[in-house]
């Protein structure tokens, strides 16, 4: 069943229905088809609705798209737009953390929403309707117990490998551990099934950028290891952690044929996408929002996508929070209703990449029948972790990066001054 057909038979809005089916197929106007949010527009504050959010990178716009569909229902009222903050991610928390006071609204990494709350940057919300959401999402918008925030988009890791026509068959069948991967690009190497290729994966190690702590989580996961436990606790120290930076730093050895591309140690998201575009690797880890980037490829290659080996992926997406400084807290909490509703979550992923908040979405027989990765991705969102939950992450995080290169330089081995930073930028004790 249609998820439209099913919400209009579960919950009696037709409306809803007839507003997506225009907005999605016909392009009529917005205004004419979806039923405003609330009955009465007196009962939200007047005035200019201010979105501080990083740059959208959503196909083709779509999160303006959706600004300009609430604009042409309560836009006499109601306008909203974004103002950006800069690309580069540290910058853009900075910026956000000195919001002027006209920002109402702000588009939130997962990891600092617990810092925004703690510091009062941010409002609680109230009255929300929370059913359909992922739960994996929806945890990351709560800080000690209390709801912050909506999730607009989540995040988890994929692998992407190329798949090669063999005997009339697609090969290789989805690796599941790291092992696998390393032995069908070494495969894919001696036949020769690839002219570009240089080594069998892509990672992501740039040493400045918030995805080597990414990368480098999930090889600790991968390995059986950990680095804050349920408790809180920094337990990077472990033989299992040392164990998957190793597997880093091995894949990495310039002695023989490298598992690695060597490259990686500068790579974010868009340079190992590229590589694996341009055939250099096999296989490669990405966000879900790589796979448009490769599809549109001028010209495409044969390529499938299967969760990460260990199953475990680090858990992404970004969370929208009404600022404390907000006139129109129920206006803004309107938007963010808008935003992350089930027919706003299903544009932003059928037309533009990033991966749904609710669940009702990777049910619908169109997206699962013209995008096949979405059962894999609901996977791998129902199994990924959060990042360690603190108001100090991004000091956290710097010095986890730093402790992840040095450790490469000594066998992966973790020192107890190495876990003991941790533990104080954990605790807020020491910058990054």
């Amino acid at each position: 069943m249609k998820i439209w057909s099913w919400i209009q038979a579960r919950r009696g809005r037709a409306g809803l229905m007839a507003g997506a089916a225009a907005g999605l197929l016909t392009g009529l106007a917005i205004s004419a088809v979806v039923p405003k949010l609330v009955n009465d527009d007196n009962s939200l504050e007047p005035g200019e609705l201010v979105i501080m959010s990083s740059v959208d990178e959503s196909q083709n716009g779509q999160r303006q798209r959706l600004l300009d569909q609430w604009n042409d229902i309560h836009g006499d009222t109601n306008r909203a737009r974004i103002e950006p903050v800069n690309r580069d991610p540290a910058k853009a928390h900075g910026e956000m953390l000195d919001a002027p006071s006209d920002i109402d609204i702000i588009n939130l990494d997962v990891t600092w929403t617990a810092e925004f709350a703690a510091s009062g940057r941010i409002r609680a919300l109230t009255d929300t309707d929370l059913s359909g959401f992922l739960e994996e999402p929806l945890r990351t918008c709560e800080y000690q117990g209390t709801l912050y925030a909506l999730p607009f988009n989540t995040d988890a890791g994929l692998l992407y490998y190329r798949a090669f026509k063999r005997d009339g068959k697609t090969w290789p069948a989805p690796p599941t551990t790291w092992d696998e991967v390393v032995s069908d690009s070494n495969e894919a190497f001696a036949a020769r099934l690839e002219p570009n290729m240089e080594a069998g994966y892509a990672a992501q190690l740039d040493p400045d950028s918030e995805i080597l702590t990414v990368t480098a989580l999930e090889a600790i996961w991968s390995a059986g290891g950990d680095v804050v436990d349920d408790n809180g606790k920094v337990v990077i120290d472990s033989e299992a952690a040392e164990r998957g930076l190793r597997r880093l730093s091995d894949g990495l050895d310039p002695s023989s044929r490298p598992e690695i591309l060597p490259d990686s140690r500068t790579f974010d998201e868009k340079k190992s996408t590229k590589a694996f575009g341009d055939g250099r690797v096999t296989a490669m880890r990405n966000w879900p929002v790589a796979y448009r980037d490769l599809s549109t490829k001028t010209k495409p290659f044969e390529y499938a996508v299967t969760t990460l080996p260990g199953k475990v992926s680090v858990l992404g997406g970004q969370n929208l929070a009404i600022t404390r400084n907000s006139g129109q807290p129920r206006a803004a909490q309107a938007l963010i209703e808008f935003l992350t509703g089930e027919r706003s979550q299903q544009i932003l992923f059928e037309h533009g990449g990033l991966a749904a908040t609710r669940e009702i979405v990777y049910r619908d027989e169109n997206v699962t029948t013209n995008f096949p990765y979405a059962t894999t991705l609901l996977e791998a969102i129902r199994r990924a972790r959060p990042r360690p939950v603190t108001p100090h992450y991004t000091e956290f995080s710097a010095v986890f990066r730093k402790v992840v290169t040095e450790a490469w330089n000594h066998d992966g081995e973790i020192t107890p001054e190495q876990a003991a930073r941790l533990s104080d930028a954990l605790e807020g004790k020491v910058g990054g």
